[in-house]
């Protein structure tokens, strides 16, 4: 029995829920399929399949041995895309992740000159700030803040994402600037809040973690209503350099500066990260992306 074969079978008839469908899909008969999935629970000792007139449905033990060959099926697949691909022009889907405020802000843009350069690469992006494995979702590249994770993929630091305290000048006028970090505690807060939850104002003071954090006056996820609500003197923001830029050099909004540096956890190297499977770095598409991606965010960074 040709196993492999007989493990794509039994995989498009899961995905199709028919043998007529999968056979369509594979321009093979459906009586075909059936043999060849008959063959592979025979030799597994196991019914995988519960067959009926008019539908096809997963066994427990099924859906367990469907959920492990769809691994092995994608790094094949992964696999022969870099064999097939190896020094030929980028071309194909392009699966990208990233969280949605440097997505919205750097990214994008930057995808719409990446676009230009190599055409006949279509992009499959995803904004999302909650975290994700790379293998598991079967994402090419992902782009994360914070701390660089401890999985087993390549990491490149890309610009710095530390949280820096924001105000407006008509905030600081009405409620007076605080003199020192301790004082925050008496100030209006609007909190980013992460997948893990608002986001706190720590400061260490002679090795001690205290939170400064001040009264709420609004939470949320989406940076840009946030940074509206600061230029309109509603309270003090923490966000990243990166996202404030644009309100900072206008003046919109003033850096306040602290004796002790605050921060939103006792991690001090938070950043920005771009994260890739070592393997997918050979298949043209991927280098073209990681390359440029580095090239130009490192650029805006310094700027």
């Amino acid at each position: 029995m040709d196993q492999l074969r007989a493990i794509r079978y039994f995989s498009k008839v899961v995905e199709t829920g028919s043998f007529t469908k999968a056979g369509n899909a594979l321009n093979v008969p459906p009586s075909s399929l059936s043999r060849r999935v008959a063959d592979l629970e025979k030799s597994l000792g196991a019914t995988l399949l519960k067959r009926s007139t008019r539908i096809v449905k997963l066994t427990e033990v099924g859906q367990i041995y469907y959920n492990d060959i769809q691994k092995i099926l994608i790094q094949l697949e992964q696999s022969n895309e870099t064999v097939r691909s190896y020094q030929a022009t980028p071309m194909g889907h392009l699966r990208i992740s990233s969280m949605v405020g440097f997505g919205d802000q750097i990214l994008l843009p930057l995808l719409d000159e990446f676009s230009k350069l190599y055409p006949e690469i279509v992009l499959d992006v995803s904004l999302t700030d909650e975290l994700s494995t790379l293998g598991r979702d079967d994402v090419d590249i992902a782009i994360r803040g914070g701390y660089a994770p401890n999985e087993r993929v390549l990491t490149i630091r890309l610009m710095d994402n530390r949280f820096i305290p924001v105000a407006s000048p008509g905030y600081l006028e009405e409620h007076g600037a605080p003199k020192n970090a301790m004082e925050l505690k008496k100030h209006n807060g609007l909190y980013f809040k992460a997948p893990a939850g608002p986001t706190p104002w720590l400061c260490n003071m002679n090795g001690q973690w205290h939170d400064v954090s001040g009264p709420a006056v609004a939470i949320s996820n989406n940076g840009p209503w946030l940074a509206k609500k600061a230029c309109e003197g509603e309270g003090i923001l923490m966000s990243t350099r990166w996202a404030l830029a644009s309100y900072l050099e206008s003046g919109k909004l003033q850096e306040l500066k602290f004796e002790h540096e605050l921060a939103i956890n006792q991690n001090s190297d938070m950043a920005v990260y771009l994260l890739y499977q070592k393997q997918r770095y050979l298949v043209p598409k991927v280098k073209a992306a990681v390359d440029f991606l580095v090239e130009r965010i490192k650029v805006t960074d310094k700027n």
